[in-house]
C-alpha cells in the first residue's frame, strides 16, 4: 500500500512539475505547398489544452483538437475531448514525447516556441459557461453534461470550443489575444470557424470574479447583448 501511496505521489509532483513548466501558450510556423503560412498555437493551462491551426495572414480556420493531459516519464498524453477534422478520435488517448529547454517546447520532432506563461491576463485557466442571465435572472447550466461550451485562456490568449464528448460533435471555435485591464475583458479575435468575417474584430466586454466565477457581460460579435457566467474547470 505504501508502494502504491508513493507511485501515486511521484506521479503528482511531476505532473505539477511539467504544469510549471508548459502551462502558457506556444506557437510554431510552417510554410505549406502554396507558400501560405500554417500558425500553430498550443495552450496549456492546469489539466487541459487546445491546439489549433490558422492561416497567419486571413485566419482561416484549419483544425482545433484538445482535452485534458497529464505528463508521465517523459511523454505528454492526452485524453481528447473534441477533435474538428478527425471526430472518431475523440474518447481516445494520444502520448507525444515532451521535452522543455527554457522557451523551446519539443512535442515528438515539432518544435514551439512561448509566447507566454500564464501571465499577464487574470483569467488563466480552462472554463466552462455554467450559466447565462436573461431578463434579469439566472439560468444555470449542468457542467458535467456531455455539452460543454468550453474557454482556455493562458495569460495573452483565449479560444472557446462548443463540442459534445458523447455525439462526437463539434460546434464551433473561434480565438486569438485577449486582455484584463480595469475591469475590461477585450479579445481580439484571430480565426473563427463559422464566419471568417469576424476575423479582425475587438470585442471589449465588462467582467468580474464573482465567488470564482467569471461574470462576463457586453455585445457578442453579432452585436447581441449577452450576460455570461464561467466556472473554472476541475
Amino acid at each position: 500500500m505504501k508502494k502504491i501511496f508513493l507511485v501515486l505521489a511521484l506521479v503528482l509532483a511531476n505532473n505539477i512539475m511539467f504544469s510549471q513548466k508548459i502551462n502558457g501558450a506556444w506557437e510554431t510556423k510552417v510554410k505549406n505547398n502554396k507558400g501560405i503560412i500554417i500558425k500553430t498555437i498550443i495552450t496549456f493551462v492546469d489539466g487541459f489544452y487546445v491546439i489549433t491551426n490558422f492561416t497567419e495572414t486571413n485566419g482561416e480556420f484549419i483544425n482545433t483538437s484538445g482535452g485534458s493531459w497529464i505528463v508521465q516519464n517523459n511523454q505528454l498524453k492526452s485524453l481528447i475531448e473534441f477533435d474538428y477534422v478527425h471526430p472518431k478520435n475523440v474518447g481516445t488517448t494520444y502520448s507525444m514525447k515532451i521535452t522543455i529547454n527554457e522557451n523551446i517546447l519539443k512535442l515528438n520532432d515539432i518544435e514551439y516556441t512561448r509566447i507566454d506563461n500564464g501571465t499577464p491576463g487574470k483569467l488563466n485557466g480552462a472554463w466552462l459557461m455554467s450559466g447565462r442571465k436573461r431578463n434579469g435572472e439566472i439560468q444555470s447550466r449542468d457542467t458535467s453534461r456531455p455539452r460543454k461550451t468550453m474557454k482556455i485562456l493562458s495569460g495573452s490568449r483565449f479560444q472557446w470550443i462548443a463540442y459534445n464528448t458523447e455525439t462526437k460533435q463539434f460546434m464551433g471555435t473561434g480565438g486569438g489575444t485577449y486582455s484584463t485591464v480595469n475591469g475590461k475583458y477585450t479579445e481580439n479575435i484571430e480565426f473563427f470557424s463559422k464566419d471568417k468575417t469576424r476575423v479582425g474584430m475587438s470585442l471589449v466586454f465588462n467582467y468580474e470574479l464573482v465567488d470564482g466565477n467569471w461574470h462576463h457581460s457586453g455585445k457578442s460579435s453579432k452585436g447581441a447583448p449577452i450576460y455570461e457566467i464561467w466556472s473554472i474547470r476541475k
